[in-house]
């Protein structure tokens, strides 16, 4: 996060996906070795991801898929509900 905004950065979130990760692998007891091996993801982008948070989608996906975590994306640019058609309800005024 910048000192300006509280949103959050593409830089902040991938670090702290690279972070997440790390600590879920280390959890399962996989070496980087072991999860790129499983995954078929090289060791050098397992270990670039880990340093930098920097890895291809397809990378991501297969080494959540190795940690039982691929569930996690259902929801990622899920479509929400249209607020203003539900802020209609609200304002139309109802002919008698």
């Amino acid at each position: 996060m910048n000192r300006y905004s509280v949103e959050k950065f593409p830089a902040d979130v991938m670090r702290e996906m690279a972070d997440k990760h790390t600590v879920l692998r280390k959890q399962q007891g996989y070496s980087q070795a072991d999860l790129a091996k499983r995954s078929g993801v090289s060791l050098g982008s397992l270990r670039r991801f880990e340093q930098t948070g920097k890895i291809s989608l397809e990378h991501l996906l297969l080494l959540t898929h190795v940690l039982q975590r691929l569930r996690d994306f259902d929801l990622v640019l899920e479509a929400g509900e249209d607020l203003k058609e539900v802020g209609k309800l609200f304002t139309n005024k109802s002919k008698k």
